[in-house]
């Protein structure tokens, strides 16, 4: 069984950051974990992903440049840096780790995760 647990969420001015963090449980070696987000009435979207073994990074496109995904292998610990936040980035961001194949071949799917966090709520004013 495998446990997320995420931290870090909150209220922001436009052009402030935020750092969420999301602690893995259960199955700490060789995963992929993947950053999504969900605003309200939409769909939920590929953020960002890594993988631990190796450290390879995947962004979307609309984060690049202000987001940085990074892992700490020792704390079992994926961290999202995210910097000059605006308001559309007001979401609901979830951790997901998986293990598959898939994870790895297709990081910006969320069909390729197993395991989902509660979900952590970002808000960024104007």
């Amino acid at each position: 069984q495998v446990q997320l647990v995420e931290s870090g969420g909150g209220l922001v001015q436009a052009g402030g950051s935020l750092q969420l963090s999301c602690a893995v449980s259960g199955r700490t070696s060789n995963y992929a974990m993947g950053w999504f987000r969900q605003a309200p009435g939409e769909e939920r979207e590929f953020v960002a992903a890594i993988r631990t073994n190796g450290g390879r990074t995947y962004y979307a496109n609309f984060v690049k440049g202000r987001f940085t995904v990074s892992r700490d292998n020792a704390k079992n610990t994926v961290n999202l840096q995210m910097n000059s936040l605006k308001p559309e980035d007001t979401a609901v961001y979830s951790c997901a780790v998986g293990f598959r194949s898939d994870t790895f071949a297709y990081p910006r799917s969320t069909a390729s995760y197993d395991w989902w966090g509660q979900g952590t709520q970002v808000t960024v004013s104007s």
